[in-house]
């Protein structure tokens, strides 16, 4: 079934809303203790089980509009769940804190076997968002697949060397920037790999 276009605002704030969501919430709740079923809770721990079921209806509603969820959207949503899940369940924040990690991890070894295997995966599911040549999508994987494990290794330093709240900041602004600024920079390589006709 082919993907069903829907407005790009409402796309980014099915996508971005939950993430801001969390942001907010975190900054209100952030210094306050719940007891619930006798068990004290950290503000944050209250603040991931409230992200958890937003995000996923947030999922579930781009799948319902689009008809469409990418495998990184699906994979990213289980993780959420799993570590977001594991966190509540022990009353450890840690857990949660590990889930970019894994994410990313899990996207770099993704992208790195099928570099392996001569082939990128990334212009399997990008490839009608961005025409690029086969060496162009080569180039962008390979790329792509060494920020995802600086990624993965920056999260790890943030987390366990940064207070909660800067990790939140970083999770919320710093991982989005970054991604961001990372396919700004690759605009000459979209130019030169370009497989659209030159006229």
């Amino acid at each position: 079934m082919s993907e069903r276009k829907i407005n790009g605002a409402l796309k980014t704030a099915l996508e971005l809303g939950p993430i801001l969501a969390f942001f907010v919430a975190y900054i209100w709740l952030k210094d306050r203790t719940f007891l619930i079923a006798g068990t004290e809770y950290e503000g944050f721990i209250v603040v991931t089980a409230g992200f958890i079921p937003v995000f996923l209806i947030s999922i579930a509603i781009l799948w319902a509009l689009t008809g469409h969820l990418s495998k990184m959207q699906a994979m990213t949503a289980i993780l959420i769940t799993v570590f977001g899940g594991l966190s509540i369940w022990f009353n450890d924040p840690r857990f949660f804190k590990m889930k970019p990690t894994i994410i990313y991890l899990l996207f770099g070894g993704i992208l790195g076997v099928g570099l392996l295997q001569g082939k990128s995966y990334l212009q399997t599911v990008m490839d009608a968002v961005m025409p690029l040549t086969h060496e162009g999508w080569m180039i962008l994987t390979r790329r792509l697949t060494l920020f995802f494990f600086g990624l993965a290794i920056l999260n790890e330093i943030i987390w366990r060397t940064q207070s909660e709240e800067t990790w939140v900041y970083f999770k919320t602004f710093g991982l989005t920037a970054a991604i961001f600024l990372f396919f700004i920079t690759q605009s000459k390589t979209f130019r030169e790999h370009s497989s659209e006709p030159k006229e």
